[in-house]
């Protein structure tokens, strides 16, 4: 196992922990299409509880490099790989953030969709291509690799990242704490 999906899964475990001996839940919208391995319980309000389950079938990754004829990072790789989730809130010295997860096996389609459309944007910008894995609470800057160097940086969209936020992924989550 990669030292960040070590890192990853780590972080879930503690903040389940942490969860679960506060008496909390954790909530998600809960797609009518499709029930996530994630979810338990009824479905109130749209919304489902839910708790992090670890991937037994790796995303395949490959058709999406093969199109774009880029070779994803191994970091953003291994991060996709791990659980599926709601996304887990986690707090940075900047402010909190979100880390993103596919919410079921069909919803890796949505997110190999999306990473396409952000890599695209960004080679029509002629900016360094970068791969989300998380959002913060301005909807317009993401948490992103580079994918050349798997170095982490804030990124506003549509923008070239400027803000360098550490040297890999495996170092930023490692800088991440639970909320208060």
């Amino acid at each position: 196992m990669s030292e960040v999906a070590l890192q990853l899964s780590d972080l879930l475990k503690k903040s389940r922990q942490v969860a679960e001996s506060n008496g909390q839940q954790w909530w998600a919208y809960a797609e009518p299409e499709q029930t996530s391995p994630c979810q338990y319980g009824e479905v109130v309000n749209e919304q489902v509880a839910w708790w992090p389950v670890f991937v037994q079938n790796p995303i395949d990754f490959s058709g999406l490099e093969h199109g774009l004829e880029l070779e994803l990072h191994p970091d953003i790789k291994a991060y996709y790989n791990v659980a599926f989730g709601g996304g887990l809130k986690l707090q940075h010295q900047r402010g909190p953030v979100e880390l993103l997860m596919p919410w079921h096996q069909a919803d890796t389609e949505r997110l190999q969709q999306n990473i396409i459309g952000h890599v695209l944007m960004k080679r029509r910008l002629k900016q360094q291509v970068t791969i989300f894995f998380a959002v913060t609470d301005d909807e317009d800057l993401l948490l992103s690799v580079l994918n050349s160097t798997g170095e982490v940086y804030l990124e506003r969209v549509g923008c070239e990242v400027k803000e360098k936020l550490a040297g890999s992924l495996t170092e930023f989550l490692q800088s991440l704490s639970l909320p208060a």
